[in-house]
């Protein structure tokens, strides 16, 4: 009887003294607050492995309904750029990860237009120096997502 418990006990101990590995204690996640503005649309880059996330007010909604694209006066919108990688609790699941970038277009109520690109200090390989009217019709080229 002792040798049966003995053997009870240790297999007990044997299972409770495994190391459970927490393969995204590493990982840094950033959450973006985007504060009053909504959610307009997303995109995904498989090849660079990032999500993309637009938010606007509703002069941005408004911008980017329309055929033209034109901007509104007032018009805040933001592209949020993640990385992302495996879901390590779903199989086949992305999650995203290191905050890459935020650009923000701006305009006054006068209609003056302005572009600004914020990046993460450990990702430097996005060039600061891009084209800037080539980002802004790249994202004025997102439609806002239609729900039912």
């Amino acid at each position: 009887m002792k040798k049966i418990l003995f053997m009870i006990l240790s297999v007990c101990a044997l299972f409770t003294a495994c190391k459970i590995d927490e393969p995204d204690k590493d990982l840094k996640r950033l959450v973006f607050d985007p504060g009053d503005l909504k959610f307009i649309s997303t995109s995904l880059n498989t090849k660079k492995e990032t999500s993309s996330a637009l938010y606007g007010n509703r002069e941005a909604l408004i911008s980017l309904s329309g055929e033209n694209n034109q901007l509104q006066n007032g018009t805040v919108i933001k592209l949020v750029t993640w990385k992302y990688h495996d879901n390590p609790q779903y199989i086949g699941g992305t999650i995203t990860g290191e905050l890459l970038s935020i650009e923000t277009i701006q305009t006054d109520h006068n209609g003056n237009v302005s572009y600004q690109i914020k990046n993460s200090s450990e990702n430097q390989n996005i060039n600061i120096n891009k084209n800037k009217e080539e980002r802004i019709q790249y994202i004025m080229s997102y439609k806002p997502v239609k729900r039912p």
